[in-house]
Formats: structure tokens, sequence, C-alpha cells
């Protein structure tokens, strides 16, 4: 769960509609009047702020939970379900507070509807293959190295595009795809070379890559089913995951794993269960906290810095030592997600610009 990502099933994509404003978030000033730019300027940076921390954040919980040495709990399909299982009560929660409070058109009145689940189904599939491989990629590769080996979603985002939706790709983004994919195979050679490397990790990590592309593609295929309403798909969809967690574990033997864990009594642990829950959910709000307050393009800029951020970080915590070319594989990752960034930008602001531009070109900015 952090996971390019829009991680979860981008539960804030709301913040972004035009029509209804999210009762959540913060007006930005009433009669059309713009804020003064110190405020302003105060309040992105309070927001990049609380985005790079519930991130981060999240990410080392979630390492702690899966791979603690001190926590010896080998059960990441639980972990995972428990997640899920809080995202689904919060939104519940939150339904109910907004229902006996004033009318909330943002939040909408949650209730099971068994057809609706079922049409939700094939999505909370591929929401399941995300979530649980993001986390198992976690568990086996170091938190410095998570970053890179989930870092094919932006290469996967151009594959499928093409795939499945026809649409081709500007050489200049190509190039930067490129780019990310040298980047990638340089740190899995320089994790072998250290003998750090997991091929579990990595395979996972390929995965939680894949399951991040189908799942942004096929969300918006589902959305009409819940009336267009984040919330309904988020609940919908951690539901479904609750129930299919069971069989899955069960298959796996996590709970007899979770009938000897000796701390699974220990408030400590259930309280740090209940922090990566809410981390987990939270990160998706204020993922549209820092859309709604600067651009998509500024966030996925900020969310490339968060992630170097984050690995620095990650080395110094757990005092490791890298290579030169373990570094320069960082920094390609990191870079060709930029470029791609910057790249698809200014051709979706050509599109805006040009109102000429052919259909075909319009889709080359769809990816």
């Amino acid at each position: 769960m952090t996971r390019a990502q829009l991680t979860r099933t981008g539960i804030l994509r709301m913040a972004l509609g035009g029509g209804v404003a999210d009762p959540l978030l913060p007006a930005e000033g009433g009669g059309g009047r713009r804020a003064p730019f110190l405020l302003r300027a105060l309040r992105i940076a309070v927001v990049v702020c609380l985005y790079w921390f519930t991130s981060i954040a999240m990410v080392f919980l979630n390492k702690y939970l899966l791979d603690s040495p001190s926590l010896r709990l080998d059960a990441p399909l639980f972990v995972t379900f428990f997640q899920c299982a809080l995202t689904a009560a919060l939104c519940l929660g939150l339904s109910l507070g907004a229902a006996c409070g004033p009318p909330c058109p943002g939040l909408p009145a949650l209730r099971l509807d068994p057809k609706v689940s079922r049409s939700v189904l094939p999505l909370s599939a591929i929401f399941i293959g995300m979530v649980t491989s993001n986390n198992l990629c976690l568990k086996h590769v170091g938190v410095a190295f998570y970053n890179v080996g989930r870092s094919l979603t932006t290469v996967f985002n151009v594959l499928l595009s093409y795939l499945l939706l026809k649409q081709t790709t500007s050489l200049y983004a190509l190039l930067a795809c490129g780019v990310i994919i040298g980047g990638f195979w340089l740190g899995v050679d320089q994790e072998g070379a250290e003998g750090t490397l997991s091929w579990t990790g990595i395979f996972f990590g390929i995965l939680a890559s894949l399951c991040v592309s189908l799942n942004a593609i096929y969300t918006k295929k589902v959305l009409p089913v819940v009336d267009g309403s984040i919330w309904r798909l988020t609940f919908y969809n951690n539901v479904n995951a609750c129930v299919l967690f069971f069989p899955l574990m069960m298959l796996l033997g996590e709970f007899r794993t979770l009938y000897h864990f000796d701390k699974l009594g220990s408030p400590s642990f259930w309280g740090m269960m209940m922090l990566g829950g809410v981390f987990g959910f939270a990160i998706g709000y204020v993922t549209g906290l820092q859309i709604k307050f600067t651009s998509p393009l500024t966030h996925n800029v900020s969310g490339t810095a968060k992630a170097c951020a984050q690995t620095v970080l990650a080395v110094i915590y757990f005092e490791e030592t890298k290579s030169f070319l373990w570094w320069t594989s960082n920094l390609m990752v990191l870079g060709g997600s930029f470029a791609y960034t910057w790249v698809k930008g200014l051709e979706m602001r050509k599109v805006q610009e040009d109102p000429n531009v052919k259909s075909s070109e319009r889709n080359e900015t769809g990816v």
C-alpha cells in the first residue's frame, strides 16, 4: 500500500472533481477571491509535508509489520487483510458520521448491495493483487530498494495503454521509460553484487507494478457501477478483498501462524496494526490534498522527490552501505520518472492550448 503511487484505489480522485466539493477538504476561499500568496505557500508546504510524512511513515511501518526480527510475524496476507478491513470500517464510519450531521454530497450513504459487489469483484481481484504484491515486495526487499523494485509502473502504463486502449506514446516518453528500465536492471544487478538480492521480492515488485497499472485502467470502467463515487468503490473493493482473503489465508496456513504467534494478545502489536491501517487509508486522502493544492504534475514531482528522500532515510536508518552504481540505479529510476512526468505534462498542455490537435494525437497524452 504506498503505495505511485495512488496507492490503494485512488480514494481521493473526488478531490479533483469539479462539480461537487469534497466536504473533508478545506475551501479555497469564498467569493472567488484567492488567498494571499504567503497563506497559499504555507498551505502548500503543509500539505506536501503531510503527504511525505504519511507516505514514508506507512512504508517503514509496513516493513516493521511484515519483516521485523523482533516481531517475527510471517503472515503478510493477514496484515493486508486487516488494513483492508480497517479501511472499509473507516469508510462506513465516515459515511455514518456524515449521515448524522449536515448533508454532504461527497460522502454518500454506504450499504452493501450484493449485485454491486459482484460487479466490482473483477476489479477487487486486481486490487487484492496490487496491495498484496506491494506488501510482499516490501517484505522481501529493503526499504532502500523498494522504490526501484516497484519502478516499472510507468512502463506498464505505457504498455497496457497501447494493448488495451490503443493509445500511442511519444518518442520522448518512451526514452524516459527506457531510462527507468535501465535503472531497474542496474539496481537488480547491484543488489545481486552486494548479496542482498531477493528474486521473490523482484517478482512481487514487477507484479505490483503491473497490478497498479491494471487497477488504474479498470477503475475507470467500474466507476459507473457505483455511480462514479470513489467512496463507494473503496468500500466495495475492501469488503470484497476481506472476503477473498479468508480462503487465501487458510490455504497458506496463516491462521495456524497466528494461533502460534506469541504477541497476538499484545496491545502494542495491535496498536501498530491499527496505525498501519490508518496510514494506509490516509495516504489516498493526503494524495488528493496534494493534487488539490498543487497540480497532478507537481504531485508526481513531489512523489519522485519523496522516493529519493525515503531511500536516503532507509540507508541511514538501517545503517547500510551502498555502492556508486547502486545509487546510480536509483537516480536513473527517479530521473526517468521525473522526465516521463515532465514530458506528459508538456504534451497535455499542448493539447489543451491547441484545439486543432487531432484525436489520435490527443490519445498520446492519455497514458
